[in-house]
């Protein structure tokens, strides 16, 4: 492993230090490049109204930890989370998350330990099995039922998707098709950093020397960030060489766009702490070839 080579973390901000924390128990050094923004909504009112209608809305699916944070900051004084309502997200942090914020494990969903990938594909029969247990198992799947009875049999159920400003649209596809009314409240937006100094030097110096660093890429979204930063900051010097930049990616999407960029060497792991440490010392300690 070269001298000093680092785990560069492009999570927004305010997950960082708990990906800081899990990285340094396991042995894996770090540095915080956050390559996207996160600031809450300007409007109030579009959450408070979710809060309002939570008591009958059978279920709440918030796609990130940042969804978490800003739709339980409008929570309004003494409300707790309603009985009948399950809490689902993709991932393990936004999991905590929602524990943290008082909804109680015994309503939280999220994809099987061992799932291929943590993504709304993957969480989609989970939702089937806890909203229609006497089915089971959810259209598309052995056993499962075809979408026209399901529509028929979940009319009327509530679905609330919490989330920023736009996102993917499947997992409220297939709960319309199921046939629940589905509702969305965006609590936070995203937007490119500005960099200050110390970060903008991070930036170059890890483009610079990229046998010494290794990426962590959670979101496409970020990654064309990084694209429009390393622009915005060459002030006339070279481009990068991507070929040699090393990266680790949590989902098929966000590594195909990696190598969109023209990043030469992907590793593809789940989004949990020690696949990615096992990811980076692999990358960090190897010699390795260019794709081209």
């Amino acid at each position: 492993m070269p001298d000093g080579a680092r785990l560069l973390l492009t999570r927004p901000e305010a997950q960082a230090d708990d990906w800081a924390r899990r990285m340094a128990a396991l042995g894996v050094p770090t540095a915080s490049l956050p390559l996207i923004d996160i600031a809450a909504t300007d409007d109030p009112a579009p959450a408070q109204a979710a809060w309002a209608a939570l008591d009958e809305t059978d279920l709440a699916m918030f796609v990130s930890p940042n969804a978490v944070r800003h739709f339980f900051d409008r929570q309004p004084a003494g409300k707790t989370w309603p009985s009948r309502t399950w809490a689902a997200t993709v991932g393990p942090g936004s999991a905590q998350a929602l524990a943290e914020h008082g909804v109680p494990a015994a309503r939280i969903v999220q994809p099987p330990p061992g799932a291929d990938s943590l993504d709304s594909e993957h969480l989609w029969p989970e939702l089937w099995r806890v909203l229609d247990p006497v089915w089971g198992e959810a259209p598309g799947h052995p056993g499962g039922a075809e979408r026209a009875d399901s529509a028929a049999r979940w009319a009327g159920r509530r679905a609330l998707l919490v989330r920023g400003d736009g996102g993917r649209e499947w997992l409220g596809d297939r709960l319309r098709e199921a046939g629940m009314r589905v509702d969305a409240v965006g609590v936070y937006r995203r937007g490119c950093p500005r960099l200050d100094v110390p970060t903008r030097a991070l930036l170059r110096r890890a483009l610079a020397s990229p046998a010494s660093h290794v990426w962590l890429f959670s979101s496409s979204e970020a990654i064309g960030h990084l694209e429009a930063l390393e622009q915005g900051t060459r002030e006339g010097g070279p481009a990068p060489d991507w070929r040699a930049v090393r990266a680790v990616a949590t989902h098929e999407r966000i590594a195909a766009r990696a190598q969109a960029l023209g990043v030469g060497h992907v590793v593809l792991v789940r989004p949990d702490a020690p696949a990615v440490a096992a990811a980076f010392r692999m990358l960090s300690g190897s010699t390795l070839e260019s794709r081209t």
